[in-house]
């Protein structure tokens, strides 16, 4: 930045100096006398003034590129520190919009308003050597000027308000764009291709309305400039012409009076970045917006060793409308059993599993795994204590192992082929040609078989708390029996927290927790919840109940009791 400001002061100071050494080599060519010498004065301006612009152009190129890359890194790493929290306060669409888009007007904006100042700083010295040349041109200069401030700070303030609507529905239809291409096999399944792109598209009158009235204002605001322009010249010219008329000015001067009104005039070609300023502030908002998410402040103190009990207190959180998600949950996860929790599709099942690994904060209430609040715990070590699987599983990490083991670097292949042999995909992935090896993005898998490595991710890391938020839905019954097994026999001792939509999920677990619109229903054991026809309700799937009486439910242990619940610290 302070290679562009020298340059650009350089290329300025050069500007400012070619009409005055111009208009002294006219005189000396039309005089005879010191022509060489105000040769060379003009060359050397002219070759100075080159070098700066271009090393200003140089050195502005890598100042953006620089404050580019450090923006995009500072929002992504608020994005990903927020975690859970950005994507349920932002869609995704809008938050990669305000990543890719608003930050890099935003970044390339203090080397335009350098290059805007030092242009109106250019401008403004040209003024006042128009003066000093001519008193009396400079003030027909003068009279023109305010006419065309004003139109300017009209333009300005109404191409404000038009970018920020402009802005607002091309973030709406990105983030519908994203939607429809996450669930672009529902749509094709569905044949609602049409509806979907009605509903894509609906955001695209606003961004046609706001993208013509931009147009519309800058078309009014340069027209009237571009006939401001020309006036303001001839007015000058003129009085310019009869100083030389009248004696008053030499023939030398008069050029020096054409140009140093052309710099007077150059503010009006900064017009453009001032619109562009206009777009920044909007944009600027924009991703102002996400960095005033707060960030959930990381804990310090230490996990104490315990076998993995969770317990909520009073827990509630609430959407953004300020209804609750969750209200006022009091809950308890026996250490080492398998609790299952059922509900129907909006009672809360997903957010209250962010809640189990501090993926999310609730907005009151406390969160406790083996007694210590979760707010107070360090991350790193909750993050060991803590596994998860969802529905969707990303494979990030490069390879198929890699994926595996992502975030637990320590993992080696013998624990990840491990895992995969528990998670019953270890066949899946030794039969394509480089196996473990194979690229992520190149592994052709179906949506049961990611779920599967989802679950091997989790199976790797030796945690107190499993949780499975929806993660075997994509499974077969024959292999969702299987998983079920590592579940209730491979991981017994260890706490184990499951979103069902199955019964025979239900049916296996040691405790059923039933959440109703973001109230705990009724908990208990399968067998004795089968009995509410409003429970049976709701496993679309469900078999008969003489079927499910059949299946075994083990007793649900106790939290030993020499674990004291430690609460949590007041909020700030």
């Amino acid at each position: 930045m302070a290679a562009t400001a020298t340059a650009s002061a350089a290329s300025a100071a050069a500007t400012l100096a070619l009409p005055a050494v111009l208009a002294a080599a006219v005189t000396s060519a039309l005089s005879g006398r010191g022509v060489h010498a105000a040769a060379w004065q003009l060359g050397l301006v002219l070759a100075a003034g080159t070098v700066a612009d271009l090393t200003g152009t140089l050195a502005g190129a890598a100042s953006t590129a620089s404050a580019i890359t450090s923006l995009r890194l500072r929002l992504t790493g608020h994005i990903l520190s927020l975690g859970a929290t950005a994507t349920r306060r932002l869609p995704a669409g809008e938050l990669a919009n305000r990543l890719v888009s608003n930050t890099s007007v935003v970044a390339s904006t203090p080397v335009s308003l350098l290059r805007t100042a030092v242009g109106l700083i250019t401008s403004a010295g040209g003024v006042v050597a128009l003066l000093l040349v001519d008193w009396q041109a400079g003030l027909a200069f003068l009279i023109g000027v305010p006419i065309a401030m004003i139109v300017i700070r009209r333009l300005v303030t109404r191409l404000s308000g038009l970018f920020d609507r402009y802005q607002a529905a091309q973030g709406r239809l990105a983030a519908r764009l994203t939607d429809t291409l996450a669930g672009i096999r529902t749509v094709q399944a569905s044949g609602s291709a049409g509806r979907e792109i009605a509903r894509v598209l609906a955001p695209l009158p606003d961004l046609s309305a706001a993208g013509h009235a931009l147009w519309r204002a800058q078309a009014r605001g340069v027209w009237r400039i571009s006939l401001i322009r020309p006036l303001v010249e001839v007015a000058v010219l003129a009085v310019a012409g009869l100083g030389v008329a009248d004696g008053r000015l030499e023939p030398g001067q008069l050029l020096a009076v054409a140009g140093y009104t052309l710099l007077g005039l150059s503010f009006i070609d900064h017009v453009d970045a001032l619109m562009d300023f206009s777009r920044a502030r909007s944009a600027g908002r924009r991703v102002s917006e996400v960095f005033a998410l707060p960030v959930p402040a990381p804990g310090t103190r230490p996990l104490p060793d315990g076998p993995g009990a969770l317990s909520l207190r009073g827990v509630t959180v609430l959407d953004d409308q300020g209804e609750p998600l969750l209200d006022r949950l009091d809950l308890d996860l026996p250490a080492g059993t398998l609790t299952a929790l059922v509900g129907r599709s909006g009672a809360g099942k997903s957010t209250l599993a962010l809640l189990s690994g501090r993926l999310i904060d609730p907005d009151r209430g406390d969160v406790l795994l083996d007694g210590q609040c979760l707010r107070e715990t360090d991350p790193a070590a909750l993050r060991d204590a803590v596994a998860y699987a969802f529905e969707r599983p990303a494979l990030l990490g490069g390879t198929l192992a890699g994926a595996i083991a992502y975030g637990l670097p320590a993992a080696g292949r013998d624990d990840v082929q491990a895992a995969a042999r528990a998670a019953h995909v270890d066949d899946v992935v030794r039969r394509l040609p480089r196996g473990y090896d194979t690229p992520a993005a190149d592994a052709l898998l179906s949506g049961g078989e990611l779920q599967r490595l989802g679950l091997a991710r989790a199976l790797v890391r030796d945690a107190r708390l499993t949780v499975l938020d929806d993660a075997t839905s994509g499974l077969d019954a024959v292999t969702e029996a299987q998983v079920t097994r590592t579940l209730t026999v491979d991981m017994r001792g260890r706490t184990r927290f499951v979103v069902a939509h199955r019964a025979t999920t239900a049916a296996r677990a040691d405790l059923v927790v039933w959440l109703d619109r973001g109230r705990i229903r009724a908990q208990g054991t399968h067998r004795d919840l089968w009995r509410d026809p409003a429970y049976r309700a709701l496993f679309a799937t469900a078999t008969a109940p003489a079927t499910e009486a059949t299946l075994a439910t083990a007793a649900v242990a106790t939290v030993p009791a020499s674990l004291e619940e430690e609460p949590c610290p007041p909020r700030p």
